[in-house]
């Protein structure tokens, strides 16, 4: 089965060989010596997973299901380099593939088991899905829609009778005798009364004809939750006697199984995904890595958090716990700043602002996901503001693998650090200033700044078109559609006011560097601002999700500056943080 590939399959003979700069790192530490071990993400491996890319989107059988795929450059020992490329868990089902690097040693022997506990898990699927297409929950919504319906019909015409009522009581009251006025009361509560049994009699009759609907409606969903379990305990079994057999090798020559380098336990999928499937192919096959990269492509993720054609990094539960081992047998690595470069088809003039005197920058050695040096801006005893790397999370994320975050970061490296709270967030994918504060009542002073639109803030983007006007303002209501998260999208009836200025500051070829002036902050603004039609039009480069198709290495919009009233010294502050695109 072929598994090297040679580069002319995923980039042009004509891009640069030599070009090193790096955008990530993968790194971990040797279990042995404690060595420091790294392998780069550099803009040609992702310039070779771009190639792959635009391979899935010719054929539709990679966008059937949502997963990561990743590619591994390597050198051979006469010198040549190669390209391996790997997919997380099955391909359609399968766990070999040809082209592919095949999956850890061991698959083979629970083989027998494998297959039976996946058959058993796709009749589970299928039971599922038949009942979560029952007719009765088609039938039961209508049937509710239509009660209410009436009922909200009846209760319109009982409030117009109430109200006539109320007014003939006022009018009997004066002209009837007391004899005859106390029978007019008497039929007016009568009235009253009997539209009161109206009322409870469809009521009745709505539960009569529901409760048997619910009854099987509330069955089926129990017998789903119990096949769930079922299904969990199933992949479970299953996951703990492949990580028995899994034996992983490293570039020492050494190999141990799952089981004996996460002795703690194993997420679910440990062992599957596409860096040690890559990394154990190439230290079994005496292949010098170096460089990967890995990313996602076909339907959104389960949670939302990972989106096509974007690249990630090694993910905190399953494979990072692996990568010193993985890694072992490298040459340890001394990493600067040098090493990392923002890349960018542009050559537009940047502004020139200088950081502060006072910035300095921290180290983080327990986390390894993005760039490891965080600047900061300003710091006294009662607010920190720092200078976010692009593509790490501003506070940790709800689920495990993405705990990695600013907040995260300097909780784990000040003394005061559990008491610090974000004052506010930028995207993932966003750089630029970020405030965190040191006591609640200074998170409280600033968090109405921010309400009250009291903060100025200024960002700086390049948008992958021309736009053809100087400046204006932008003003479109935005909506997050909950069946299509985390995007956002221009709705006139559920969206809420978002007002942008814009201003253009230079163009080059097909791009403009504009700097936007948000005066709301909804989630995502300048990016729809951006992108949506009625706005300008243009995606801000790198933007995937809202349709961005340029090969670049980062979403390249940056909060560069931030004004607001120091809450305790009463003074403003003026942050810039230079833009690094």
């Amino acid at each position: 089965m072929v598994v090297l590939h040679p580069l002319s399959d995923f980039i042009n003979c004509d891009f640069p060989i030599s070009d090193s700069s790096c955008n990530y790192w993968y790194e971990g530490r040797c279990l042995q010596n404690g060595d420091r071990l790294k392998l780069p993400r550099t803009s040609m491996s992702e310039a070779i997973a771009h190639g792959l890319m635009q391979h899935f989107a010719n054929n539709e059988c990679y966008s059937r299901e949502g997963k990561m795929y990743g590619i591994l450059l390597v050198e051979l020992p006469n010198g040549e380099q190669r390209v391996l490329k790997a997919f997380s868990g099955l391909l359609n089902g399968c766990s070999v593939v040809e082209g592919w690097v095949p999956p850890i040693p061991g698959r083979d022997e629970v083989a027998f088991e494998e297959a039976r506990t996946l058959a058993e898990l796709e009749a589970i699927k299928q039971e599922i899905i038949t009942l979560k297409q029952l007719t009765e929950r088609q039938q039961y919504q209508t049937l509710f829609d239509q009660f209410e319906q009436e009922l909200q019909a009846m209760s319109d015409r009982h409030r117009h009778c109430k109200h006539q009522r109320q007014e003939k009581r006022q009018q009997i009251c004066n002209t009837l005798t007391p004899e005859a006025l106390s029978i007019a009361l008497e039929q007016l509560d009568e009235e009253s009364r009997q539209q009161g049994i109206e009322r409870r009699q469809l009521k009745r009759q709505q539960n009569t004809v529901l409760q048997p609907l619910q009854q099987l409606i509330a069955a089926t969903d129990a017998r789903i939750s119990e096949l769930k379990q079922q299904r969990k305990a199933l992949s479970c079994q299953l996951q703990a006697q492949m990580h028995a057999s899994y034996s992983l090798t490293n570039f020492s020559g050494r190999s141990q199984s799952l089981q004996e380098l996460m002795p703690g336990g194993l997420p679910t999928g440990t062992g599957d995904c596409c860096a040690p499937k890559l990394l154990h192919y190439a230290a079994t096959h005496n292949l010098k890595p170096l460089a990967m990269a890995e990313f996602w492509w076909g339907a959104s993720s389960v949670n939302q958090d990972k989106i096509q054609g974007e690249f990630y990094g090694a993910c905190a539960e399953r494979c990072q716990p692996l990568m010193g081992f993985l890694l072992s047998g490298l040459r340890p690595i001394s990493i600067s700043n040098r090493d990392f470069h923002t890349t960018t088809p542009l050559s537009l003039n940047t502004l020139a602002h200088l950081r502060s005197s006072n910035e300095k920058c921290f180290n983080f050695p327990a986390f390894s996901s993005i760039k490891e040096e965080i600047p900061i801006l300003y710091e006294d005893e009662w607010l920190i503001a720092v200078n976010k790397p692009a593509g790490l999370l501003s506070v940790p994320g709800r689920y495990r693998d993405r705990q990695d975050s600013v907040l995260s970061r300097f909780r784990h490296l000040l003394p005061d650090g559990m008491t610090l709270i974000s004052v506010h967030r930028l995207d993932q994918e966003t750089s630029g200033i970020l405030l965190l504060a040191r006591d609640r009542q200074t998170h409280r002073q600033l968090s109405q700044q921010f309400q009250q639109r009291q903060v100025h803030k200024v960002y700086e983007a390049i948008l992958s078109g021309a736009v053809t006007v100087e400046q204006g303002v932008i003003d479109l209501p935005l909506w997050g559609d909950p069946e299509n998260r985390p995007e956002q999208k221009v709705d006139w009836l559920h969206g809420k006011p978002s007002l942008t200025h814009f201003q253009v500051m230079a163009r080059a070829g097909d791009y403009t560097r504009v700097e936007f002036t948000p005066l709301t902050g909804r989630t995502h603004q300048l990016r729809v601002h951006a992108a949506d039609a009625r706005g300008l039009g243009v995606t801000i480069l790198g933007d995937r999700l809202y349709g961005c198709r340029a090969v670049t290495s980062r979403l390249h919009l940056h909060a560069r500056e931030l004004r607001f009233q120091h809450p305790q010294l009463g003074k403003t502050l003026h942050l810039q943080a230079i833009t690094p695109f």
